[in-house]
């Protein structure tokens, strides 16, 4: 019997689920992070351009080549390893160094990165890290003292994650170096991967974190508009119910209107739907370090509740808006579509009533005419008659003149008789 065929696709989702796997971390060490995204329109970018740029990098330091069309690749350069992945919007590079460098959070860790190929980048900085990975202090004033030192106290969050096998810590603010920076304190006897793991999450967090913030951006932009759009529907919903517009004119107001509403929802779906994904991978990636509080700081949930959140409910909050705007546009131009339609009925049957009038008006005159007619032609046929029997008045002794007033009622009848028959066939009755 032969053996079952397997589906085109089996082997690609079956590998798609380890397609990107955590890096080893050797404590002590460092991490340098940078994620590059394009200005404009990153979805719908050149990916080849991703590619070329680390294509650029590695050949400085005697790389090989990741696949055509890799979306991730992790290799050494140099003394270092390279961890590159494109995503959606961005692509990120994480380099990983041995040892701690001769002080902390030293600027030039960033130079694995080579001036000129950054200058080269298709795209810009949405965000970079610096993370200093430390062996674990026997006590926890000693964590403490060194975190007061890297960091900013009055933003610093610190947690115990993975059960108390690390400890983390960071402040979200940009250095002197322009870099974000992370503390991780691996507890002795933890796992490089471990270890790798944490330092992704966290590298994930600030990456997503930033995305989500472009949301936000874009919402304190469209504000204005959408307070200036939700001023005039109030207006015409107003004039709707009070004013003494013609409907026509207010219907075109409201039109322009949706199709304002329909254009800045066009614009900023994307974006506001990415935000929200963003937003839950946030979420996501620290909920997975199930962290525990450390020596009475706040952790990185909290942080988040004070400063992420809040801006993340603006975007939600703009979004139901914009919505809602939209649904009360759609539902005034349906009623003023109606109230205008039950206008143009009465209208309609205003100028039926009218034509039925001038219909019956117009049968009169005919009947009228018709009998006008019958005279007419009478006359003449009277007059036709009497010539015929003018020759017979000495024959039957009967003078011309009663001769043509006894030919009167005949032809009189005759006519018409003569032309109701005319009009009926016209007509098409059934009666002669």
């Amino acid at each position: 019997m032969p053996p079952i065929a397997d589906h085109p696709l089996r082997y690609q989702l079956a590998n798609e689920l380890h397609a990107r796997p955590f890096p080893s971390l050797h404590a002590p060490g460092r991490a340098v992070f940078l994620a590059v995204k394009k200005a404009q329109d990153a979805a719908s970018r050149d990916r080849s351009e991703d590619l070329a740029h680390l294509l650029d990098l590695l050949d400085r330091y005697g790389t090989p080549h990741p696949q055509p069309g890799a979306t991730h690749f992790s290799a050494a350069i140099g003394r270092h390893v390279l961890k590159w992945e494109q995503h959606t919007e961005f692509v990120t590079y994480t380099v990983f160094l041995r040892g701690l460098g001769e002080r902390p959070y030293d600027p030039a860790d960033f130079d694995v990165f080579p001036e000129d190929w950054l200058a080269a980048a298709p795209g810009v900085r949405v965000t970079s890290a610096m993370i200093r990975v430390c062996e674990r202090p026997d006590h926890a004033r000693e964590i403490n003292d060194l975190a007061n030192t890297w960091l900013v106290p009055d933003s610093m969050a610190v947690s115990r994650v993975l059960d108390d096998a690390i400890v983390v810590a960071g402040d979200f603010r940009i250095d002197a170096g322009g870099h974000l920076r992370f503390a991780v304190f691996p507890a002795a006897g933890t796992g490089e991967r471990r270890v790798g793991r944490v330092v992704q999450r966290l590298c994930e967090i600030e990456t997503y974190k930033a995305m989500s913030m472009l949301g936000f951006t874009r919402v304190r932009e469209i504000a204005a508009k959408m307070t200036a759009i939700d001023e005039t529907l109030t207006g015409l919903m107003t004039e709707m119910t009070h004013g003494s517009a013609p409907e026509e004119e207010t219907l075109g107001s409201l039109l322009r209107v949706s199709s304002e509403l329909e254009t800045l929802s066009a614009q900023t779906a994307f974006r506001l739907s990415a935000t929200a994904a963003y937003e839950a991978l946030v979420t996501q990636r620290i909920t997975v370090l199930r962290e525990e509080r450390f020596e009475g700081r706040q952790t990185f949930r909290e942080f988040m509740a004070r400063r992420f959140d809040p801006a993340m409910r603006t975007v939600k909050s703009a979004e139901k808006r914009l919505e809602a705007m939209s649904a009360r546009a759609m539902r005034a131009g349906d009623l003023l579509r109606t109230r205008v339609e039950v206008k143009r009925s009465a209208q309609n049957q205003d100028l039926l009533a009218s034509m039925d009038k001038r219909a019956d008006l117009q049968l009169r005159l005919q009947h009228t005419v018709e009998g006008l007619s019958v005279v007419a032609i009478s006359y003449y046929a009277v007059s036709l008659v009497g010539y015929l029997l003018y020759p017979l008045a000495e024959q039957v002794e009967m003078s011309k003149g009663m001769l043509s007033a006894l030919s009167v009622p005949p032809v009189v009848l005759a006519v018409w008789w003569g032309l109701r028959r005319i009009r009926n066939k016209v007509s098409g009755g059934d009666h002669p």
